[in-house]
């Protein structure tokens, strides 16, 4: 599938996700949850139900917590796609958004300050919007050829937007699965569905505390 063609397939899902949790009677006492991401929330090459979003649902399905995950990851997005997205996903109360973008910026060779302006967009856009809005803001690194500055840099601007805006921070989101050829794709980049699991559980170490603060 193309990009533009996955594109309008996960808009078409997305909207009818917004249509059906926005119905009278639906699910009143969920919160949710909004996985702002790219490919590795969109799940590129595994399963929808095998996707880090799909496998944190079972986790907070397992423990008792009233929330509903939206995954609206879209493969190729950079955080200029993110931040150009998001007014039409904040037509839905959000409680927690988790911004997992940056990876294709970084492989791209953004300029830093882009990335960082981009992120600090999303952020505050979103509380704005919902000014008790939680967020959780999800670290990449990038490989060693980008460059020693860069890397350093790219690695950075996660924390650094986090700490600015009192968000939760996963430190790394592919930490124990990137660089591993067991836990990934035959791209190199993408988790397998194992790898996912891994994700996953990086993922759900910050946003455990977030959610029972929340409940």
């Amino acid at each position: 599938m193309d990009h533009a063609r996955a594109v309008w397939v996960k808009a078409i899902l997305l909207a009818a996700i917004v249509f059906a949790t926005a119905q009278p009677g639906w699910a009143d006492a969920r919160k949710t949850v909004v996985v702002l991401g790219d490919s590795l929330a969109a799940g590129l090459g595994v399963e929808a139900g095998q996707a880090y979003p799909a496998v944190l649902q079972e986790k907070i399905k397992s423990a008792g917590l009233p929330f509903t995950i939206v995954d609206a990851g879209v493969s190729g997005d950079t955080t200029a796609d993110g931040l150009s997205r998001l007014n039409w996903l904040l037509q839905r109360k959000i409680d927690v958004l988790v911004v997992e973008l940056g990876g294709n910026d970084g492989l791209r060779g953004i300029p830093i300050a882009t990335i960082q302006s981009n992120l600090q967009a999303i952020v505050e856009r979103a509380k704005a919007r919902y000014p008790d809005i939680k967020i959780v803001i999800a670290g990449m690194r990038m490989p060693a050829n980008m460059g020693p500055d860069y890397v350093e840099a790219f690695a950075k601007v996660f924390s650094d937007v986090a700490t600015k805006n009192h968000a939760a921070l996963v430190p790394f989101l592919l930490e124990g699965v990137g660089g591993d050829p067991r836990l990934n794709q035959a791209d190199g980049i993408h988790p397998t569905a194992e790898g996912h699991k891994i994700v996953a559980e990086n993922v759900w170490k910050t946003l455990r505390p977030v959610l029972e603060s929340e409940k």
